[in-house]
């Protein structure tokens, strides 16, 4: 069973920082996407910021140039660095992997897919509040 645990989380004003991290338990040897996906009270789940084995990235549109995804050397460990954050930010935030190669990969990209909630494993989330 593969463990997702975020920490980080709390509360900033618009135009600060926040950076969360996400301690994950599988070794990831081989093809395996991470993330973070968010869901705030009332609206859809939302994609956020996703990286490969390969470590490619993509964000979400309306967070590119804001946060960035990292992972640590050993790769179990997965970083969001959010910058400039404004109250639309504000919502809980969840790590997310898929591993082996998943069954998405042929037909969405990873930010579709986490908004779509079909990556295989994620954690309980921490909450995220900007304020004004």
């Amino acid at each position: 069973q593969v463990q997702l645990v975020e920490s980080g989380g709390g509360s900033a004003q618009a135009g600060g920082s926040l950076r969360l991290s996400c301690a994950i338990s599988k070794n990831t040897d081989g093809t395996y996407f991470m993330g973070w996906f968010r869901q705030a009270a009332g609206k859809e789940r939302e994609g956020v910021a996703a990286i490969d084995s390969d470590g490619r990235t993509s964000y979400l549109d309306s967070v590119k140039g804001r946060f960035t995804i990292s992972q640590d050397s050993a790769k179990n460990t997965l970083f969001l660095q959010m910058d400039n954050l404004k109250p639309e930010d504000t919502a809980m935030y969840y790590c997310a992997a898929d591993f082996a190669p998943p069954l998405w990969m042929s037909r969405l990209t990873a930010i579709q897919a986490l908004s779509s909630g079909l990556f295989a494993f994620w954690g309980q989330g921490t909450q995220v509040t900007v304020s004004s």
